[in-house]
């Protein structure tokens, strides 16, 4: 054996509430001010929510409106007080208290970030990574994919059935690739075990709870080449029933479900978090041009797999590093001409990231920011950033591989 595993969380964990919060508020400010500059943390515990950083924007909010806003992005999550668990198991709306310390931010950083010619600095300084793999759709990871895959269909279960399950949900998958050279070539041989912990209402027993789980299970599609129902090891909810959740019980915070956003575990990640920030924080921004030219360069057959690394200087536009890890899995091209051909064909600014994915105009049918928090911030097929829009030039690089310009 030869084992790989990854975690997800659902919208309904406390961390990932958290982000979601955060990250309404970014969507509200720059769809009224796509200038705004955003920078907020989001601390929950029991029914306090704690709202800090620094904002500034022509489009003021009132503490009515913060309010309003944090009772909405819980209600959508599914704490909306009409399931069947009760105050003292789940977070309900009404009981929230709201705590605000926001700050404006420093005009010495927005000296560096709105420049007179009109381009956009580094928010920040920091690294990023992107990732792609050609071991599962979407060219994503397997362990973290199928993860997801399971939760999805545990979570959208728990909303439509409040009276059965919560919505605070982990699963876990662990694949075996039966060998490191496998694992090394992208070619995982199958599922090794699930885990899925999920709290159900009193009157259910431990027994329902895994039988209802072990039906989603195998209601969500998962591929039957890898997972084998009487081989694989399921695990659902281990120690036992449990009733109450939610942040009553726990405690979520921004930008703690790192991994669980990203490419979980198989890659390096950046030095910050992506939700509740605007687009010139390129923890943000970076994260998803390394993404979206990863994912270029595996979808072209350059590569089985390849790790996309930029840094940022604060107030400096162009990227101060770009390189291209391919991990030994390349088909023609070596990283040193990956990384020449990106570093001349994409200015990979945070203007040109932002025009190019539009992230300054987030909506209702383009994207959000909060529905990106709740689902990943890479790896569904919907967002921008996972757009292969560009992939005859990367095809013909491998077609004229002396040819480093277009």
């Amino acid at each position: 054996m030869y084992l790989f595993t990854s975690e997800v969380v659902s919208p309904g964990h406390p961390d990932k509430c958290a982000d979601i919060i955060a990250d309404t508020i970014v969507d509200i400010l720059l769809s009224n001010d796509k200038d705004s500059r955003v920078a907020s943390e989001i601390f929950v515990a029991g029914n306090k929510v704690v709202i800090g950083g620094e904002i500034k924007s022509k489009h003021k909010l009132s503490r009515a409106d913060y309010e309003n806003l944090v009772k909405g992005a819980l209600e959508k999550i599914g704490y909306d007080g009409k399931s069947a668990f009760s105050k003292e198991q789940c977070l309900h709306p009404d009981d929230i208290e709201i705590l605000l310390f926001i700050n404006e931010q420093s005009p010495e950083i927005n000296q560096g970030v709105d420049q007179e010619s009109g381009e956009i600095g580094a928010g920040d300084q920091g690294i990023m990574f992107g990732f792609a793999s050609c071991e599962a759709p979407e060219f994503m990871p397997a362990a973290i994919y199928y993860a997801r895959m399971i939760c999805n269909k545990v979570y959208e279960y728990a909303k439509a059935h409040p009276n059965e399950l919560g919505v605070d949900i982990k699963t876990q998958v662990t694949i075996d690739y039966e060998d490191k050279k496998n694992f090394e070539e992208c070619n995982p041989k199958h599922i090794h075990t699930i885990v899925v912990s999920a709290p159900c209402v009193e009157s259910m027993s431990i027994e329902e709870v895994r039988k209802l789980i072990t039906k989603l299970i195998l209601e969500s599609n998962l591929p039957k080449e890898l997972f084998n129902p009487d081989k694989t090891k399921i695990l659902i909810n281990p120690t036992g029933k449990y009733v109450s959740h939610s942040s009553l019980h726990d405690s979520g915070l921004t930008g703690r479900k790192l991994i669980v956003d990203s490419f979980g575990g198989y890659a390096p990640i950046g030095g910050g978090a992506q939700s509740s920030k605007d687009y010139t924080k390129v923890d943000r921004s970076g994260l998803y041009v390394a993404r979206w030219l990863a994912k270029h360069i595996v979808a072209a057959n350059l590569a089985k797999k390849c790790v996309v690394q930029l840094s940022y200087a604060i107030g400096v536009a162009k990227p101060i590093s770009i390189s291209v890890d391919c991990m030994g899995t390349n088909s023609k091209l070596d990283d040193n001409i990956l990384s020449e051909f990106i570093t001349k064909n994409y200015p990979l600014t945070p203007k040109w990231i932002t025009q190019k994915f539009a992230l300054d105009k987030p909506s209702k049918t383009h994207f959000l920011y909060a529905n990106v928090a709740a689902r990943g911030q890479v790896g569904q097929k919907d967002y921008p950033w996972e757009q292969l829009d560009e992939l005859d030039k990367f095809k013909d690089l491998l077609l004229h591989s002396f040819e480093l310009s277009l």
